[in-house]
């Protein structure tokens, strides 16, 4: 099958890639000629584990180009999908410019029956508003889809090529015959393919990324509690994850979510209940304690230096919101970094994959090191804020030695506070007795 896909960002790399793996020929075209220039020679211009194999091989076996003409991308394919950002506008709303920008092109300049495809994270109504801007234009039919994408920053290859379910709105049989054979490849050990109606699919996919945020920040909050009323948050958790309802996943405090995805889609779905005058109160505390959340270990930081922060280097383990990931849109360590800096301390950082990403945020307002253990030279104490396995099983004894002050912030509960203590650090994390 001919497939274009509109947009080279996380979502577009990934979905062309994955695509052309399973023998479609894939145009993924671009306006930024650089972007472009770097994908032909293989370069890829984020982490992701897999990806640049995947891109490399496809390439060189001819099934997946690269290409800023994006009227050729689309006069020559059977399936179109539109995968360029949808920004928050400054009332948290989607921005829907670029989408709608494609949409006209599309219509513009297609040469045969097609089939639209969706693949932006976007509001309910969009599509209608997608099939207009084709309409515009078009001489010959179109089909709408909405392919709401579910892909996990750091899995986003394996996600794909083996999904949990896929989910198609479509309003025509044509669409649904077409997507059907598209993504039949993916769900051959019997994941769904959940057939649906446009509307209902634009939904899912907040639906889906609210209810995880939703988890994220109630697990945060009893973390809290917990800490208050002497309980445990590991026990908790496990004991709340082990009920079949529940289950044991997105429940591990931490310092707030953050990425490209929930941030944006909770203020996008708040907006659009708003402007529909139905509210949803629960994802207004859930957007108010992430953001509450991202401030605490700040606060935990603070107390550990006895509210000395001016004049304290800090060293920060972890600066993407995620491991696997180099993916810095809205970290806990971009809060946690501007707090300590505005209080008159220093930082220094270390991260795997994000070293690049946060110079080009961050400039040379903070050092980076290295080596984790480099950060840690001198530093008055160690903040965790991204749980990298590098930083799981660490060299306590060298830790120690290389720390001014013995004072670890375990954002992410990644020790054990009875083997810290015994070991001469002041320990604090979320929702355990600190040490």
């Amino acid at each position: 099958m001919n497939i274009s896909v509109i947009g080279t960002g996380y979502v577009g790399l990934v979905v062309g890639a994955c695509l052309a793996e399973t023998g479609n020929d894939v145009v993924c075209a671009d306006t930024n000629a650089e972007k472009v220039e770097g994908l032909t020679r293989n370069v890829i211009p984020i982490y992701e584990p897999g990806l640049d194999a995947m891109v490399e091989r496809n390439q060189q076996q001819g099934r997946l180009s690269f290409t800023t003409n994006v009227a050729g991308a689309i006069a020559r394919a059977d399936v179109v999908f539109i995968a360029v950002g949808t920004p928050p506008d400054e009332d948290g709303s989607a921005d829907l410019r670029h989408v709608l920008g494609v949409a006209e092109e599309i219509g513009r300049h297609m040469r045969r029956e097609l089939v639209v495809v969706t693949k932006s994270t976007v509001p309910v109504g969009t599509a209608a508003k997608v099939g207009a801007a084709v309409a515009k234009n078009a001489t010959l039919p179109f089909h709408l889809c909405s392919n709401p994408e579910f892909l996990k920053e750091g899995a986003a290859v394996d996600d794909f090529m083996k999904p949990d379910r896929v989910v198609l709105g479509v309003e025509s049989d044509h669409a649904r015959s077409v997507m059907a054979e598209l993504y039949a490849p993916f769900v051959r050990t019997g994941k769904p393919i959940i057939f649906m109606d446009i509307p209902s699919a634009e939904m899912t996919k907040y639906a889906a990324n609210a209810m995880l945020a939703t988890r994220i920040s109630f697990m945060n909050e009893i973390a809290a509690l917990c800490e208050r009323v002497g309980a445990n948050v590991d026990l908790v958790r496990k004991g709340v994850g082990s009920d079949a309802r529940i289950g044991p996943s997105f429940l591990f405090p931490g310092p707030g979510y953050g990425g490209s995805c929930f941030p944006k889609d909770v203020k996008a779905l708040v907006q659009t209940a708003r402007s529909c005058e139905s509210p949803l109160m629960v994802l207004e505390a859930v957007e108010s304690a992430n953001d509450r959340q991202k401030q605490r270990l700040f606060d935990k930081l603070t107390q550990a230096l006895d509210g000395q922060v001016a004049g304290a280097q800090v060293a920060v383990w972890g600066l993407s919101f995620k491991p696997n990931t180099d993916d810095m849109r809205e970290s806990p360590s971009l809060a946690l970094i501007d707090a300590v800096l505005a209080g008159g301390g220093r930082v220094v950082a270390h991260d795997p994959a994000a070293m690049e990403e946060a110079h080009r945020r961050l400039g040379d307002r903070v050092g980076y090191a290295a080596t984790n253990y480099e950060a840690l030279a001198g530093s008055d104490a160690l903040v965790i804020v991204t749980d990298w396995n590098e930083y799981r099983h660490p060299d306590f004894k060298r830790m120690k030695e290389a720390l001014r002050r013995p004072i670890v912030i375990d954002g992410r509960n990644l020790y054990d506070p009875a083997k810290l203590s015994s070991l001469g650090f002041t320990y604090h994390s979320f929702g355990r007795s600190r040490a």
